[in-house]
């Protein structure tokens, strides 16, 4: 099931770190809520940056351990209202959730570790 490849998984990851940014003044929201999807899109751009794959700049970390970061970053998403105590707003909260699944998703269909190369090649 793992079918999206470095190339594709680098898009993503720049397009999710634009709605992290653009997020809370679109959905509505700022504050606390807004500071955490800044922090977490600069969190995102930097795992990005550095990861050895076509859209890595620095390319010093793993595409493999980009993906067990970023397994964290998808978690954090998906808890961060209720860790930080703002889960009766909706719109930060649903947005937060959106979030959290959307890099949840795009983690379980990419092929960290490149098998689905090897497989072509057989």
């Amino acid at each position: 099931m793992r079918t999206l490849g470095a190339w594709s998984h680098g898009i993503i990851d720049y397009v999710m770190f634009f709605l992290l940014v653009t997020g809370p003044s679109l959905a509505g929201f700022a504050g606390r809520q807004a500071t955490f999807a800044y922090l977490l899109a600069a969190s995102l751009l930097m795992l990005t940056i550095l990861t050895r794959f076509p859209l890595g700049v620095v390319k010093v970390l793993s595409f493999h351990l980009h993906g067990l970061i970023e397994i964290l970053l998808a978690l954090l998403l998906l808890t961060l209202p209720w860790i930080a105590n703002f889960s009766r707003g909706v719109k930060s909260r649903n947005f937060y959730l959106a979030m959290g699944l959307l890099m949840l998703i795009v983690w379980v269909i990419t092929d960290f570790r490149g098998i689905r190369h090897l497989a072509k090649a057989k």
